[in-house]
């Protein structure tokens, strides 16, 4: 079918793929070909197809090359040769017809391939029919399905983008989200911008890429003209679909942008409970206008951002608001206190999914005391939220106040569980109280359903120690607990006492003892500052994860200026019993002597005799003596009574004619310091002697 009496133009190369193996029963002709005669024989519809009259036709297929055009001539040549070749029965195809008047419309030929006895090709019969409307069918239908393909991606990118943006915490998770190349680019935005309204102005918080900032656009005014100030105030988006309409529209800032080889521009108010928040601007390159589809799509997608952006800026300022709470009920700073370091760190929960989890309840302290004691406090308050914060707040000034008041560990901490069942609160709180004599070393312990504390020895060893512990604060009062046992711990000279919440050693998977055993090796390795040691310990923490808050408080018993105990002497002395008190009397006075203060053992005597008959008098129990000789800035003699009583003594004035009150002023006048101390369920009263050694 060579073309022998049409123009031989170039034609475009749009062949369809794949023939429609449907047959329209509208307007087909059909055919006879005669390949031995070269006869090509057709009906009236198929002369009607071709556009050829009875007369302009003599039989011969080369006469078709009239309509045929010679690209389409050859194709048809290859198609049929190749057909007859590979032994095919049939073979079809699309092709083009030059009309009379000169146009092209489609064609499509379906032929069936006889064959003689030696299987060689001697005749085709087939059909041919107008495939214009057929065409211009599938031609939509793919238009179409390319539309529906762009919106379910237009769609996709808007769900993914909205999926993202559900887990954005903060504003600039909202930016990262919003830069990262599966989410707004694949709308094909060259660039984007995006401002927040704050004080009747826009603040920048995004633009992009590097080098894009507009100068003077870092604050603007929602009354200037900017495509960003016009969405604001009109709460309607701005649609840019030319550069030439850009620099029209807005000639202050289109030099600025023109090195982008921006195209086109959609600047979206984001809007959340009917009031502007922010504004966000798409810049393409690559597109010029905006259908109605991707109109909406943006639309929509401003809408989630705003949703997000809203969300991110009131978790924002509830996670300040946390911040500033659990900053103002933690302790400013700790105290400086003589014969002991201290470290305390505090660390909040990594954030969970609901507002606030930056914040708990989570507590420590350091309360100095009279004489050379300290008290520490670690506590944890149930909930991860403002309330548990001022809850932790208010205990944390009960229990200083409690301590600074002079009471018993085991008072401390009752009296601090009443206080937080009058609250009315719905929270309970654990809670261990330590109180450190830094002289004596002794540590008495108080635990209301806390962990147990660990202590590191000097040579580096470091163990928990087991302490006998109450109902958590809270709940003694409900169940009628209000009874705290006391333990009792040593803490020599550059040993360090651990008081932790759980979150230090809760790990994923694994109980409390376990991770108490990892914490031990922790302290056992770790450094033997107190400061670093407790930055490595959080640090640890902190990368293993977990969605509990921590704090912690490291204590070390300083070794050169703390006072040690060079020797000790005690007596058990009963009420009643007049051969204990002699005895006690006779260990007193021994002491004095065989450590070289005999000049002082009439006053030590006298002071000690009047500490003891305190205690018998005023207690009804019976009392422990305790002589210790104390080394260090000065030689020391101290004389302690215990009792059981937690009753304090009291100076009174005996007036003219009494016999009684004026022991404590005795012991004030003769002794060069003395104090008392909370020891379990009772107390101990001391006194100190600088000792002067004559030879």
């Amino acid at each position: 079918m060579t073309d022998r009496g049409a123009s031989a133009r170039s034609l475009p190369d749009d062949r369809p793929a794949h023939p429609d193996p449907i047959l329209a029963l509208n307007r087909m002709g059909s055919f006879d070909w005669d390949l031995e005669k070269g006869l090509f024989h057709m009906d009236a519809q198929a002369l009607e197809v071709f556009d050829l009259r009875p007369e302009e036709y003599d039989g011969r297929v080369e006469s078709l090359g009239v309509r045929v055009p010679r690209a389409e001539g050859s194709h048809l040549d290859a198609l049929v040769a190749r057909a007859m070749k590979d032994g095919s029965e049939n073979y079809g195809t699309y092709f083009r017809l030059r009309r009379r008047d000169g146009s092209l419309r489609w064609t499509h030929t379906q032929g069936y391939i006889r064959r003689d006895a030696a299987g060689r090709p001697c005749r085709i019969v087939g059909i041919v029919r107008d495939a214009t409307a057929e065409l211009g069918e599938i031609a939509e239908r793919r238009d179409q399905a390319a539309r529906h393909a762009a919106r379910r991606r237009r769609t996709d990118v808007v769900r993914t983008a909205t999926a993202a943006l559900a887990h954005a915490r903060t504003v600039d998770d909202v930016i990262d989200v919003l830069r990262d190349t599966d989410g707004l680019t694949r709308l094909g935005a060259t660039s984007l911008v995006m401002g927040l309204v704050e004080a009747g102005r826009i603040r920048l918080v995004a633009d992009g890429p590097q080098n894009s900032f507009v100068p003077g656009t870092r604050v603007t005014r929602i009354d200037e003209p900017y495509p960003m100030s016009e969405a604001v105030r009109t709460l309607s988006p701005r649609y840019i679909e030319s550069p030439e309409e850009f620099a029209e529209r807005y000639p202050v800032l289109w030099p600025h942008l023109a090195g982008l080889r921006i195209t086109s521009a959609a600047y979206l108010p984001l809007i959340a409970q009917a009031r502007p928040i922010g504004a966000m601007g798409l810049l393409y390159s690559d597109r010029r206008g905006f259908s109605p589809e991707d109109r909406d799509i943006l639309v929509a997608l401003g809408s989630s951002i705003a949703q997000s952006l809203q969300r991110a800026m009131l978790y924002e300022r509830e996670m300040d608001l946390a911040a500033g709470l659990q900053q103002a009920m933690l302790p400013r700073t700790i105290p400086s206190v003589p014969g002991c370091d201290v470290a305390v760190r505090y660390r909040a929960a990594g954030v969970g999914g609901s507002l606030g989890r930056g914040i708990g309840g989570d507590w420590y302290d350091l309360i100095p005391l009279p004489g050379s004691r300290v008290g520490a406090v670690i506590g944890d308050v149930q909930g991860h939220d403002t309330h548990a914060a001022a809850v932790m707040g208010q205990l944390r000034i009960v229990l200083r106040a409690y301590a600074a008041e002079g009471h018993t560990p085991a008072t401390v901490m009752a009296r601090a569980s009443v206080f937080l069942d009058e609250l009315d609160t719905d929270r309970f709180a654990t809670c261990l109280y330590a109180e450190a004599d830094l002289a004596t070393g002794v540590v008495q312990v108080v635990r209301a359903g806390h962990i147990d504390p660990l202590v590191r020895h000097a040579d580096g060893t470091c163990r928990r120690v087991p302490v006998e512990g109450g109902l958590p604060l809270g709940l003694s009062a409900e169940f009628g607990c209000l009874t705290y046992p006391v333990g009792t711990l040593e803490l020599d000279p550059g040993c360090t006492l651990l008081l932790c919440t759980d979150g230090l050693i809760e790990q994923p998977g694994t109980d409390l003892g376990e991770g108490t055993r990892a914490l031990a090796e922790a302290v056992a390795t770790g450094p033997e500052d107190v400061g670093h040691l407790a930055d490595l310990l959080i640090d640890t923490a902190g990368q293993r994860g977990g969605d509990d808050d921590m704090a912690l408080l490291l204590l070390r018993r300083r070794a050169p200026e703390a006072a040690r105990t060079g020797g000790r002497l005690r007596q058990h002395v009963a009420p009643g019993d007049p051969e204990a008190l002699t005895e006690a009397r006779r260990m007193v006075r021994t002491a004095v002597r065989a450590w070289g203060a005999a000049d002082q053992g009439d006053e030590i005597e006298l002071v000690a005799d009047e500490l003891i008959t305190n205690a018998l008098m005023h207690t009804e129990g019976s009392a422990v003596v305790t002589v210790r000789a104390l080394t260090g800035p000065g030689q020391k003699l101290r004389v302690e009574v215990e009792d059981s009583s937690s009753a304090l003594p009291r100076r009174r004035d005996a007036g003219d004619s009494g016999v009684s009150g004026r022991g404590l002023l005795l012991v004030e006048t003769l002794a060069d310091g003395w104090g008392v101390e909370a020891r379990g369920g009772g107390k101990c009263v001391w006194s100190e002697f600088a000792l002067v050694r004559r030879d």
